[in-house]
């Protein structure tokens, strides 16, 4: 931060100072551009534009005048050591107060100062500026405007600069300032107020104001759960696939630009972009969204979507991906999602343009308004997602480093391994580290003359013309009982947690807990048991007098609920409150379900508070079966003991000869299992004193 030529009166920052670092980072906002450039007017504009109680607005000079005894006239006579030093101390006291205050910073400061005849600029860009800013906006204008508002400024003493000096200095600004941005974690982006209106920049602040790496994968699931609404119930498997260099042979973020610098010859093909992942960003999350602030301050939508059409145009998915794609349209219970670090613009109008946009949609970001990117760690939460919310076996097709962690989440992972010339050349070394750390793998080679990676000892090749290999896709379960564990369970929702809280509580017991573990019998219910049977509509007299429709469980009459006691009986109420039709049979013992409890019933749910080694469970599962081998057997639980389910654990042995559905709030690792004052069915019932 440096000093501009005001000097207006500002009160000087008093009493004791909390230590910047012993404060959470805020978000502070650099408005930076060559002297004259309008960042000043640009600040007030904000402050008519934005929330006072979340934003607090700062000129950079005069936060130094409050600092340095004397205002600016003294601070101008010190020594460049001294001038750096208080510097230091404006931008620290910034930080501060927006700590304090928990408001974003917006402010203006300078980057270089440079008298036209000198050789070099001088910066004044300080070391805490670099690790106080968290986005920097340039003021891209115009030289030739800047030398006019420069003249034309009233206000301030302005030396006489060329055009030609002021270019100079703006490129050079530019290139360093953006330079050091990458390198120290500061989101980057040159804004022309001439391109950019007042509303769209302040959209740009707003954003970010709150977006974060959680925030943004909470985006990115919640794209998800939209994208799956109301239409999972009939799913067992879904692909999940990469775009580019899987689907099509093609890199179509690189196409992109290719085609953009056709169309502007000073856009220099990718390099801009490739400048962003050879930094220290890598491919972090500050790296995507600096790649989307480039997208952005490049092309504006009606451009950016016609360059999209243009690529989009230009490829072709692999005809493999093509016979698999229009395969999954056949199948109800098989599904298919595009996961793309890339651009979703493309891929929308490249699937759409193949006829599978309503078969397979795509979770991608590309630009603001999207609300989030695809970062490595997105794509394995995202599969995590569909494999602990939805149940699902997921399959996972991908092609480089950024697909590994995705590849490594996935039931079932196939490397798709292109030709050679444009593979990704660090996928071998990172392949291998990750077969090391556990990967079970296959590869797929597109097309089929290309040599494999690695050996095939550790990589086995499939082929997508295999017969029984694309079957392999699509064999899973095609009935309730088939032959594996389907694992729903909350463990890491928020809800969830929520929830989990006064059952884990050893203070709560009795009427409390009871009623703890029917809210989450209910949760449970409504949340994932709706997902897993489906819902059915039905008439019902709407208040304003009128017929509407309802909703309710597929086949709700035909249901019955059993609870384990005397663990399962509070939770099975709260299943029951959420499934009101469904019948209830009490049961200490498999046998105390008999035959007559079974007709014309279509879903048992058995239902325990506690699954430790799974036993018990197994057991009534297979007297049930016993006696009607066509019901559908779902099991609800509060807690489930993670070696259980997994190979070896008796409801994973089982569910491998017989298939089972399991819904759970949480996995535990915990294997102790409560006895006397920690038994939960004495806690529920206030009976600890009866095994003392």
């Amino acid at each position: 931060m440096s000093t501009s030529s005001a000097n207006p009166e500002t009160s000087r920052p008093s009493g004791p100072q909390t230590p910047v670092s012993s404060l959470p980072k805020p978000v502070i906002i650099g408005l930076y551009g060559v002297p004259g450039c309008g960042k000043s007017y640009l600040l007030k504009e904000l402050k008519q534009e934005l929330n006072a109680e979340t934003f607090e607005f700062y000129e950079g000079s005069e936060v130094i005048s409050s600092l340095v005894p004397g205002g600016l006239s003294a601070f101008k006579k010190l020594e460049e050591s001294e001038k750096d030093h208080h510097r230091k101390l404006a931008i620290d006291h910034i930080a501060q107060s927006c700590s304090v205050t928990g408001r974003v910073g917006v402010v203006v400061g300078h980057f270089m100062f440079w008298e036209e005849g000198e050789e070099t600029g001088r910066i004044v860009c300080t070391k805490n500026d670099l690790e106080v800013y968290t986005h920097i906006l340039y003021l891209n204008i115009d030289p030739e405007l800047i030398s006019r508002y420069r003249l034309d400024d009233t206000e301030r003493a302005r030396p006489l600069v060329s055009v030609e000096h002021l270019c100079k200095w703006q490129e050079a600004e530019k290139i360093q300032l953006r330079q050091l941005c990458y390198d120290n974690n500061i989101l980057f982006s040159s804004i022309s107020p001439k391109r950019w209106s007042l509303f769209q920049i302040s959209t740009l602040i707003r954003d970010f104001q709150h977006h974060t790496k959680d925030v943004n994968l909470s985006r990115a699931v919640d794209k998800l759960d939209r994208t799956l609404a109301n239409g999972t119930h009939q799913l067992h498997t879904m692909l999940v696939l990469d775009a580019d260099k899987t689907l099509v042979a093609e890199d179509t973020g690189k196409l992109f630009w290719e085609v953009a610098s056709r169309h502007q010859p000073e856009i220099p093909n990718d390099a801009a972009l490739k400048k962003i992942f050879s930094s220290r960003l890598g491919y972090s999350y500050s790296a995507f969204r600096q790649a989307v602030l480039l997208y952005e301050e490049s092309f504006i939508d009606d451009t950016f979507d016609l360059l999209c059409e243009e690529v989009a145009a230009s490829v072709t998915l692999r005809p493999e991906f093509i016979s698999l794609l229009q395969r999954v349209k056949e199948h109800d219970h098989v599904g298919a999602l595009v996961v793309t670090c890339g651009l979703r613009h493309i891929w929308d109008k490249i699937l759409r343009r193949a006829g599978l946009s309503e078969t397979v949609k795509v979770i991608g970001g590309g630009r603001i308004a999207d609300g989030f990117v695809v970062t490595p760690e997105v794509k394995a939460s995202l599969v995590r997602r569909l494999q602990s919310t939805y149940g699902l076996h997921t399959w996972a097709f991908g092609d480089s480093p950024l697909d590994l962690a995705m590849l490594s989440q996935a039931d079932k992972a196939v490397v798709i391994v292109g030709e050679e010339i444009s593979r990704s050349k660090s996928m071998d070394t990172a392949l291998l580290e990750a077969i090391d750390n556990g990967l079970e793998a296959y590869q797929a080679l597109l097309p089929r003359n290309v040599p494999p990676r690695l050996d095939t000892g550790k990589l086995p090749l499939v082929d997508f013309y295999d017969s029984k290999f694309i079957d392999s896709l699509f064999s899973g379960p095609l009935n309730n009982n088939s032959r594996e564990l389907r694992l729903i369970h909350a463990t890491e929702k928020r809800s969830a947690k929520l929830l989990m809280t006064p059952m884990r509580d050893a203070m709560i017991a009795g009427h409390n807990l009871r009623e703890a573990h029917q809210n989450a019998g209910w949760y449970l219910a409504i949340e994932f048991l709706s997902e897993l049977v489906g819902v059915e509509e039905y008439s019902i007299d709407h208040v304003q007098g009128n017929k509407t429709s309802g909703h309710r469980l597929c086949h709700e009459e035909d249901t019955l609920i059993v609870p384990l006691m005397r663990g399962g009986e509070a939770m099975a109420f709260g299943v029951s409150r959420a499934i009101p039709l469904a019948r209830f049979v009490h049961a200490s013992r498999p046998d105390d379900i008999k035959a007559g409890h079974l007709h014309n019933i279509r879903n048992v749910i058995l239902v325990d508070s506690v699954i430790n080694n799974g036993g018990t469970i197994v057991e009534f599962a297979q007297h049930v079966r016993n006696l009607n081998g066509e019901v559908r057997v779902v099991v609800i639980a509060g807690v489930v003991q993670k070696k259980s389910i997994t190979p070896g654990g008796q409801v994973s042995e089982y569910a491998r000869e017989a298939g089972l559905e399991l819904i759970a709030l949480r996995v535990s690792e915990n294997k102790y299992t409560g006895s006397g004052g920690t038994d939960t069915g004495n806690r529920l019932f206030n009976t600890t004193h009866l095994s003392r």
